[in-house]
């Protein structure tokens, strides 16, 4: 025990030692940085450009992700009309994505440190394409519900690698992540526009063909600026210092990485919130068509209600980031949620078209902060060793939330009709706010990795 404990520290000085003298290699046109008390090298202009292109690439899948949830809302009533089917047997849709995120969410750790980020975000992107490409000709019901799950993979995939990435970065991170999922709200503000248009056609599903054309677009734009690199290897092109050197904690428990995220109290506290946040974002994009349709006697049009709400998010997450600033990114989450319950109980109480519409789109702008907020929450409260990994564990996982809860939705309305929508969301606020208490405010600095209690 003794020999191991000496040899563990002397491993441990040989890392301090390396990174140090690596960090602190002094040369022309180097600027301070302020997190490590070292010397790193200034950006130039290219750098610069490289980080842009990055980023807005990552933004493609975040896109993709937006109109892929913006897509089942207006198409919801056609499916069932067109299946023949109840609330129910159509909500499979969403249990089977929820299989796939869930998959995707799993193999995305071991996948990242086997193939890297590069393979990994493409090969989810290819997912997503198949996914797709099954949809078009509206196969029979179990195949159509399939096709959901392998899109599902593709979706979690990509949507870890991205929000993992962007935490990463030692610029801006906390905007570019604002950013980042404001055009996930894009994808999802655009997609309904279309999907209305097909609902309202004989061949409702050639929606899913304009859906594989921005997949094959996506995954062209991943392959051309990542270039199958890893994602350290990418964030050194646009002038990130990253140590060649492993952290110690990396050194010494790497191999226990996965067993950690999934150990790591902070991170299922904040996966569980990301779940029924998601859950409550994505049941109230895809049901409200249908809610509006059946309860406020809504026309075909009504699908455009969706577009509001995610015309919303996309608003909130940007327009909003100097109220985060100002209040705090902590308590302005339980201002947000407790604004948006307050909206829902006028959706549920007031039988107004026009006043249920305008309150569907408010509560879109209340909430689209929160995601973001989330993951960068997690930036400050993780260890970085598992930053990334844990990033994309919360990301895919909390994707579930976005078919556990429209099932449950669907399942409840089948007995009790679509008028319980709105009592269910409620109530999942109301979890979010006490999930968000529970959420731990700063890093445990006592914290050790399981594998080094053994």
């Amino acid at each position: 025990m003794l020999e191991n404990t000496i040899e563990l520290e002397a491993r441990q000085e040989t890392l301090r030692k390396q990174a140090t003298e690596e960090l602190s290699a002094v040369g022309p046109g180097e600027e301070d940085d302020p997190t490590s008390g070292f010397k790193r090298p200034a950006k130039t202009e290219q750098h610069t450009t490289t980080a842009h292109v990055q980023f807005v690439a990552l933004c493609m899948p975040l896109f993709l992700a937006g109109w892929n949830d913006g897509t089942t809302g207006p198409l919801l009533p056609k499916i069932q009309s067109a299946y023949d089917v109840n609330f129910t047997i159509v909500s499979l849709i969403f249990v089977f994505a929820c299989l796939g995120f869930l998959t995707g969410s799993l193999i995305n750790i071991p996948l990242s440190d086997k193939l890297g980020f590069g393979k990994v975000i493409v090969l989810g992107s290819i997912f997503q394409m198949v996914g797709y490409m099954l949809m078009v000709p509206a196969l029979p019901f179990p195949a159509f519900v399939v096709a959901y799950a392998i899109n599902g993979v593709g979706v979690a995939l990509q949507d870890a690698q991205a929000n993992g990435f962007v935490a990463s970065l030692d610029t801006n991170a906390e905007a570019k992540m604002g950013v980042l999922h404001a055009v996930y709200g894009a994808g999802a503000l655009c997609s309904p526009l279309v999907a209305t248009q097909f609902a309202q056609q004989k061949h409702w599903s050639l929606h899913y063909l304009a859906s594989l054309g921005v997949a094959i677009i996506n995954t062209l734009v991943l392959i051309g600026v990542f270039r199958f690199k890893r994602q350290d290897d990418c964030l050194r092109e646009s002038g990130q210092m990253i140590s060649e050197y492993p952290t110690i904690e990396q050194s010494i428990h790497g191999n226990g990485k996965f067993r950690q995220i999934l150990c790591h109290k902070t991170v299922q506290l904040l996966a569980l919130y990301i779940l029924i946040y998601v859950g409550v974002e994505v049941t109230t994009g895809s049901w409200i068509v249908t809610y509006i349709i059946q309860e406020r006697h809504g026309g075909p049009s009504s699908g455009y209600i969706s577009t509001g709400f995610f015309a919303g998010l996309m608003i909130g997450r940007v327009a909003l980031l100097w109220v985060n600033e100002k209040v705090g990114e902590r308590r302005v989450i339980f201002l947000y949620t407790l604004l948006a319950i307050g909206l829902e109980m006028v959706i549920w109480f007031v039988p107004s078209l026009i006043g249920d519409a305008i309150a569907v789109s408010v509560i879109g702008i209340l909430l689209g902060p929160m995601y973001p907020i989330a993951m960068n929450h997690a930036g400050r409260v993780l260890p970085r060793w598992i930053l990334t990994g844990s990033i994309g564990w919360i990301a895919g996982f909390g994707q579930a939330g976005s078919a556990i809860l429209p099932f449950m939705t669907g399942a409840i309305s089948s007995k009790y009709g679509i008028k319980s929508m709105q009592p269910l969301l409620v109530a999942m606020m109301v979890v979010m706010v006490i999930m968000w208490g529970i959420v731990p405010s700063h890093q445990n600095l006592d914290y050790q990795p399981l594998a080094s209690r053994f």
